[in-house]
């Protein structure tokens, strides 16, 4: 599986732990920054990652920042995004499950190394279930399209 990183200043040293991480057990990775705790733009990063997902360039991304929120939100402007802040093991499986999530947003600053590669780990190995949950993915996309223009 391709998977894409990115950060920014905040969430750079977990970033770098996941990355590792996710190495060594074998993922192909790609991370498009931020390289360092140099205080940075969490935008840029949402959207790089983003852009590549909803390409299908990658088939999944992970963010960070110091909450998850700023750079979640960001990746969410993206038609095609769907990510998933999550700071607990049971939304990490549900959001995979119900909502397709293909993007993962971590808040480095709220959850720790362990808790975080816990998350990793099972919103990466928990299949979509799609039936009933395909309808409201669908809705999503629905209302994606109303508001996107073409760029």
């Amino acid at each position: 599986m391709k998977i894409a990183l990115g950060s920014d200043h905040g969430g750079y040293k977990l970033k770098e732990v996941i990355k590792n991480h996710l190495s060594e057990k074998g993922f192909e990775i790609s991370d498009f920054g931020t390289d360092s705790t140099d205080s940075c733009d969490y935008p840029h990063f949402a959207q790089a990652v983003g852009e590549e997902v909803a390409k299908g360039t990658y088939e999944k991304g992970i963010l960070v920042c110091g909450t998850g929120v700023g750079i979640s939100i960001a990746a969410n402007k993206i038609p095609g995004v769907r990510c998933a802040l999550v700071g607990d093991c049971f939304t990490a499986e549900a959001t995979r499950q119900h909502n397709d999530s293909n993007v993962l947003a971590l808040g480095a600053r709220v959850i720790g190394d362990g808790l975080a590669l816990q998350i990793v780990d099972i919103w990466l190995r928990t299949e979509y279930e799609g039936g009933r949950h395909q309808q409201r993915v669908d809705l999503i996309t629905e209302i994606e399209k109303k508001y996107s223009k073409e760029v």
